[in-house]
């Protein structure tokens, strides 16, 4: 998701709320009349919080006696929420999963095994990405592609063209960024999408970020290049004052430089184009990341579940829990009403049936995840425990060096050791 700001350090408190799980369950209750009452958490937008009380309803109509009550919020305070009732054994039955926090989850006893839940009609990547060691712990509901979205009135303004994105390098990227910073009201680009920026760019140097065993993937050098890349753009005008930086970090797309006309490209999930277009009133473009050979293929670009459907391991009613991630994932009917909110949808006879009702903000998101197809490098390795506190360690240092207030080599030393720490 775009730029969270400071991450909620939810191992810590995971760790401690794995002692309890022996004890009560996890709020849920069933009424004197036998009726299952469950609790569903999420994040999203006000739209996405419309379409999945319209899920819900569809759910209890079909299923009487089972009641969903839900819990919402915005990204940023969604996690601290989650783990502090995980710690004191509340958590919701049913929880909606970012990748970036499953295994620590999942590593600390706190999420259901979902294996018995049908998969049959999802890509194998697509499954494997909710799934540790010990079983399958999320089950994905879409998958987007991470994109340079692009702002062609701002470009219009500026005269200047969309470039082919099939071969365009980041050299050309900074160019046309500080073009455009020169010549209109806006600035060229926001700043990266952490972590996915930085590992897209480890992807064309033939690295990731982390491996299948859960170590780092890239050297000081590699950190001490891309920090340098970022300071070089902010220096050549391509992206804003690193005080703008700063400011773009947390908000989602209704007030980010995108979604406020403030730029003329920014790095988004595919999923968040609708959102992206609503905020400002224009129609962006999907675009590949520049490359570093500028070769055909050569942004490296990877599919990623958009998010997870997952359930507490204290819930006291798993098959009703597992019915409703069912229904979530496998339903037609959830499934034309979801749309593309929470990616392209993972089952592939969902997204058929889907398609051809999604807006033009969608279907231009569809459009782009099935272009790139044949372009995707190999699969992300699933992240280790700690990874969520990642990309808060790269934003801040990226700001450090933004500031002048460290050198990217003393920055990337000091990144390297501190992201080492929190995967260990």
């Amino acid at each position: 998701m775009k730029r969270t700001g400071t991450l909620a350090k939810a191992a810590t408190v995971l760790s401690v709320s794995a002692l309890a799980l022996t004890g009560c369950g996890g709020g849920d209750s069933a009424s004197a009349d036998g009726d299952v009452e469950l609790r569903f958490a999420w994040w999203g937008s006000d739209t996405r919080h419309e379409q999945t009380q319209e899920i819900i309803d569809a759910f209890e109509e079909q299923n009487p006696g089972i009641t969903i009550t839900g819990e919402y919020g915005d990204f940023s305070g969604y996690w601290d929420k989650l783990a502090t009732q995980t710690a004191s054994n509340d958590a919701p039955d049913i929880i909606q999963m970012d990748d970036k926090y499953i295994r620590e989850y999942a590593d600390n006893g706190a999420l259901l095994d979902l294996s018995d839940v049908d998969v049959s009609e999802l890509e194998e990547d697509v499954v494997e990405s909710g799934r540790t060691e010990e079983g399958l712990f999320g089950v994905a509901t879409g998958v987007n592609v991470m994109a340079i979205m692009a702002n062609p009135s701002i470009y219009e303004e500026a005269g200047v063209e969309l470039p082919d994105d099939s071969t365009w390098t980041w050299e050309d990227y900074s160019d046309v960024a500080a073009e455009i910073a020169e010549k209109s009201e806006a600035y060229g680009a926001s700043g990266p999408n952490e972590p996915a920026g930085f590992q897209i760019w480890l992807r064309q140097q033939g690295k990731e970020m982390t491996t299948p065993e859960g170590e780092l993937g890239f050297e000081e050098a590699d950190a001490t290049q891309y920090l340098a890349l970022q300071k070089k753009l902010v220096d050549d005008g391509a992206l804003p004052p690193a005080s703008v930086l700063t400011e773009d970090q947390s908000p989602g797309p209704d007030q980010s430089l995108s979604g406020t006309n403030g730029a003329a490209m920014g790095m988004w999930w595919t999923n968040q184009l609708s959102a992206l277009n609503a905020a400002s009133g224009n129609q962006l473009v999907p675009l590949r990341f520049p490359s570093s050979d500028g070769s055909e293929g050569g942004a490296q670009l990877f599919q990623k579940s958009a998010m997870f459907m997952s359930a507490s391991a204290r819930t006291e009613h798993p098959e009703e829990v597992k019915a409703f991630i069912d229904f979530m994932v496998n339903s037609e009917e959830a499934g034309k009403i979801n749309l593309a909110d929470r990616g392209l949808p993972a089952n592939e006879t969902v997204r058929e049936a889907v398609l051809p009702e999604l807006s033009e903000s969608d279907t231009a998101a569809a459009e782009f995840v099935e272009e790139v197809q044949p372009e995707l490098g190999d699969p992300t390795p699933i992240p280790p425990l700690g990874f969520s506190t990642l990309q808060e360690i790269i934003y801040r240092y990226e700001l450090d060096v933004a500031f002048e207030r460290s050198s990217p080599e003393d920055a990337a030393r000091s990144m390297m050791s501190e992201m080492e720490s929190a995967i260990r």
